[in-house]
């Protein structure tokens, strides 16, 4: 009922993976630099999130390193009770605690700050960027979607935006919090010993080696695991789409093999990919232990030679456990931006792609329409190599049934088309009541047409709301009258809820038939001057297809009208007929004329009616 168009399906790669398959930008610098003068006006804003960032991360830091002199003291204090020397200070110690829970209350409360800052920001940077692709969409012309499919349009506002947001929200905070935690971790370590320092980040090559090994070996595995499961989606999309035709046609069995084929090869794609990347977890912990042990056993000896505390060796501990975890988030931040910065460039192209031809400064706007239409010399292509209108010129008198036949790709629709001004021309004019349609607005031009297509769009509404989408400020009534009009005011009633019905895509009950009808209601309602009429009868049956032509008749009363006939016996009472032929008039002339002259148009009217015959 509603009509859906996408690009091909890509299987989902392993999200915030730091060894899933990068999407990179081929401007990675340029990209985010359009990025963040984006945000611009949040420059203090972003500035008081990373001040927040930084000082919570240093107060999570400061922690550890206060604990250990409450376990020091509290060691020292059990040691002097065995020996008769002293008691444990309590009092110390809870002072100690004291502060140590003041330094994370206050690093939580910093951290939430910051936190709804960012939220605020990237929520707010979404919001303007979904708003200016909504604006774009309305002010690119037809050609470019007729290079670039709906999903991927769809896919900026909603995949690409949502990628931006949670990067914003979360990613930018990542980098600077883990930055201040390595580098404050480095330095609490060394305050503690330098020695201890030096082993612990001894480790660090050993780890980063292992770690660089495991992702250049997933990469490939996790890139083939997302290459089959495009192709898994492609098919299953391609046989669903179609599975009346495969049933017809006896092709599961087919269907079913290929499928076990893909599947296959995306399981064993897959299951490398899982298990070489789950090697990294392992291996990272054993390295880690083995860590823990040799500081273990130093700085037990360091305690031993009065060098440190055994409060130091807690604190130091804990930041060896800390140490490797800012890093994996770097790692992953890199990965996150990559995929961002490929975001943001597919955004900031859409955004920047060349817009509809400006509006004149001071246009023309008519105040009565008589439906004057005259196409003087126009010349049209698509692209330069591909001209598909040559020197068209004819003229339609206010009030005429003009019918436009000829084969497909003649350049029929594309015509109506050019009237509208979707399109514009190469060269000629196209001329309403005497005025160029460039010197008016788009707007102003295209509400004196009205127009039923043959492919019906209807939206998830009620019907009451279909029909009034093309005069807003209508009245229940009026809507209801332009209903009766076309035919569907009965069989509306017939339904549960009647004109508050709402269309949608589990409804099955509205025959196609049914629908073109309330989209003819929908053309009556906006009382047009001007109509184009995209004859939509050949998949209905006989009876729904003579209320759909009575309705056409009555429309058409007193305007004038463009048909573009598909079947020409329904076009014999038309006042002017033009024969198109390679984007040219071949003939025009009355339906009776063009019969007389025994030429083109006579040779489509009985070739149409030779097939009918046959059948």
């Amino acid at each position: 009922m509603m009509g859906r168009r996408g690009g091909p399906m890509r299987g989902p790669g392993p999200p915030g993976s730091m060894f899933g398959v990068r999407e990179k930008a081929t401007d990675f610098r340029g990209t985010m630099g359009k990025l963040f003068r984006y945000m611009g006006r949040y420059k203090w804003l972003v500035l008081l999130v990373f001040i927040f960032a930084a000082a919570s991360t240093t107060a999570i830091i400061i922690g550890p390193k206060i604990l250990g002199t409450a376990t020091t003291t509290l060691v020292n204090g059990i040691i002097a009770k065995v020996s008769g020397t002293g008691e444990i200070d309590f009092v110390k110690i809870g002072g100690i605690l004291l502060e140590v829970l003041i330094i994370y209350i206050v690093s939580a409360a910093f951290g939430f700050i910051q936190g709804w800052i960012m939220a605020n920001i990237s929520t707010n940077v979404a919001y303007r960027l979904r708003r200016d692709i909504s604006e774009k969409i309305n002010h690119l012309p037809l050609k470019y979607y007729d290079q670039t499919t709906y999903g991927e349009v769809l896919s900026r506002i909603t995949n690409d935006i949502d990628t931006i947001n949670q990067t914003l929200s979360q990613s930018l905070t990542s980098i600077i919090t883990s930055v201040v935690t390595v580098v404050g971790i480095v330095i609490m370590m060394l305050s503690i010993n330098w020695i201890m320092t030096l082993v612990a980040l001894g480790m660090l090559p050993l780890t980063l080696l292992l770690i660089g090994v495991i992702i250049g070996r997933s990469q490939k595995y996790f890139k083939q695991q997302q290459d089959y499961l495009g192709h898994v989606n492609g098919h299953v999309e391609e046989m669903y789409g179609g599975h009346i035709v495969v049933k017809a046609f006896s092709g599961e069995e087919k269907s079913v093999e290929k499928f076990k084929g893909l599947n296959n090869q995306w399981y064993k794609g897959s299951w490398k990919a899982n298990f070489v990347s789950g090697l990294m977890i392992p291996i990272t912990f054993f390295i880690s232990n083995l860590g823990y042990v040799v500081v273990t056993i130093l700085g037990a000896y360091l305690v031993i030679q009065n060098v440190i505390t055994i409060g130091d060796i807690q604190a130091f501990i804990q930041y060896i456990r800390s140490f490797t975890q800012p890093l994996s988030q770097l790692a992953n931040v890199t990965n996150v931006l990559q995929q961002t910065a490929a975001a943001a460039e597919r955004v900031f192209k859409f955004l920047e792609e060349e817009e509809e031809v400006v509006e004149v400064s001071e246009p023309i706007k008519l105040k009565q329409v008589d439906g004057l239409v005259e196409f003087r010399n126009v010349t049209f292509g698509y692209s330069q190599d591909k001209i598909v209108i040559h020197n068209f010129s004819a003229i339609a008198q206010p009030g005429q049934k003009i019918a436009i036949v000829g084969p497909t790709g003649a350049g029929k629709t594309t015509l109506v088309k050019l009237l509208m001004r979707f399109y514009e021309l190469n060269s000629g004019v196209i001329l309403v009541d005497g005025h160029d349609t460039r010197e008016m607005t788009r707007e102003d031009l295209r509400q004196m047409f009205g127009m039923v297509l043959q492919d019906t769009w209807l939206y998830n509404d009620s019907i009451m709301n279909n029909i009034r989408f093309s005069n807003q400020d209508a009245t229940d009534e009026e809507v209801r009258a332009a209903a009766r009009i076309a035919n569907v005011d009965h069989f509306v009633k017939t339904l549960p809820d009647g004109y508050n019905m709402i269309i949608n895509e589990e409804i099955t009950n509205i025959s196609q038939g049914q629908m073109q009808l309330l989209t003819i209601a929908r053309a009556v309602l906006s009382d047009p001057p001007i109509l184009i009429l995209d004859e939509a009868t050949s998949s209905v049956d006989t009876h729904t297809e003579i209320l759909i032509q009575n309705a056409m008749d009555a429309l058409m009363q007193n305007r004038t009208s463009f048909v573009i006939a598909h079947r020409l016996s329904t076009i014999r009472n038309a006042d002017l007929i033009f024969a198109i032929r390679d984007g040219e008039i071949v003939e025009q002339g009355t339906h009776k004329e063009l019969l007389a002259r025994n030429g083109y148009y006579a040779d489509l009217y009985n070739s149409q009616f030779e097939v009918l015959n046959s059948t």
